[in-house]
């Protein structure tokens, strides 16, 4: 039985108007959030190898109250069970933080492997999947465009800008997949209401035996130090073309040193 443990987020919609708090950070409870779209692949490609053979599929996430809504859409696409480690003092944790907060949790986990989405919506770092094999002294194969399992061997094709690789590993380890894998599923009416029965676990800081000055905005290595909104968009200039419209043009792309 194969045993998979896929690490979500809860992320502001991309449709929303997000913004930040009055700390600098981003703001998760004023704005309507959900699974991380790139996350979706990762919980699709878990649930397509257990179900090629036999395993479970358990979702992870660390988040605020509404971050069991990611937890719960990915129930819904046929996950077995979830875990949400929410904790005050994770808020406004960096990614190195959240490695570790996701490292602990996944060790109190029975799995063979760990599946990431190859970054978040939000953020964009792309770095986590790798942050927490380190932690775990695992091997990390990531940026996978398709996988392959046979038994407890992993197979990858990773696509670049220039070439195309095959990386083959074997053993517990941790994989991160692109947008590439294939479409993910949406939620049947069924798995709707399955999820609704299936386990959900909430840990906090001390169930990891982790210490609130181990994380959050305080023991952050990167801060956002000031924003502002976006000024709003002004109406463009329009030339009337009497013969010299080429000349205006020119003398725009070189005052906006366009050219």
């Amino acid at each position: 039985m194969t045993k998979i443990v896929v690490a979500v987020k809860y992320v502001p919609d991309a449709t929303a108007d997000r913004t930040f708090s009055a700390d600098n950070t981003v703001d998760r409870v004023g704005v309507d959030g959900l699974l991380s779209e790139l996350d979706e692949y990762a919980v699709e490609q878990a649930l397509q190898v257990v179900e090629a053979g036999e395993g479970e599929v358990t979702v992870l996430t660390v988040g605020p109250e509404q971050a069991s809504d990611a937890v719960r859409k990915a129930l819904q696409m046929g996950a077995h069970a979830g875990v949400h480690v929410q904790d005050e003092a994770i808020h406004g944790s960096d990614a190195f933080a959240t490695s570790l907060v996701l490292a602990e949790a996944i060790k109190k986990l029975d799995y063979d492997m760990v599946f990431f989405g190859m970054a978040s919506t939000d953020a964009g770092l792309g770095v986590v999947p790798t942050l927490v094999a380190e932690r775990l002294g695992l091997p990390a194969v990531t940026y996978a465009s398709e996988i392959t399992v046979e038994g407890d061997t992993v197979k990858i094709r990773r696509d670049g800008d220039v070439a195309t690789q095959d990386i083959e590993a074997s053993g517990k380890l941790v994989v991160s997949v692109t947008d590439q894998t294939g479409e993910a599923r949406y939620p049947s009416f069924k798995g709707i209401m399955a999820a609704k029965k299936k386990d959900v676990q909430e840990w906090t800081l001390s169930d990891l035996d982790l210490d609130a000055g181990s994380v959050g905005l305080d023991n952050a290595w990167t801060k956002v130090e000031s924003f502002e909104p976006r000024p709003p968009r002004t109406a463009g200039e329009i030339v009337t073309d009497e013969g010299d419209g080429g000349s205006k043009l020119v003398e725009f792309l070189t005052a906006k040193k366009f050219v």
